[in-house]
């Protein structure tokens, strides 16, 4: 189970032990303290970077990916390619909370999305 920073750690540790798997945390920079892959993104209203351990996933490991929310899909988009990076294979992502009027399901297509709360409009 990977935890995007901050609050996917909270969701993802509780899955993780559920599940009986791993927990991999992915952080904002200089926060890890072993080697690690890094990757900057774009968002809406900017750009940011995220770092996974280089070891923390080996090739052909199944992932879940947590967040508290998905927006635009920016920050756990950054997170699967992480992941994929480290040769591991993303099979689904969740949320608590999903805006679906941002779209950013569409960009994790051929991965099973599931969000407890959706909510379908800005107003």
């Amino acid at each position: 189970v990977i935890g995007a920073e901050s609050r996917g750690f909270i969701f993802g540790i509780a899955l993780a032990q559920a599940l009986s798997a791993g927990f991999v945390p992915v952080r904002k920079p200089g926060k890890l303290p072993s080697k690690k892959r890094t990757l900057s993104y774009d968002l809406e209203y900017g750009s940011d970077t995220l770092e996974l351990h280089s070891d923390a996933l080996r090739a052909g490991d199944k992932v879940l990916l947590v967040d508290d929310l998905l927006a635009t899909g920016g920050t756990i988009g950054a997170c699967r390619k992480l992941a994929e990076m480290s040769g591991a294979e993303v099979v689904a992502c969740a949320f608590i909370i999903e805006l679906s009027f941002l779209n950013g399901r569409e960009k994790l297509d051929q991965c099973d999305v599931f969000s407890l709360v959706k909510y379908h409009d800005e107003t």
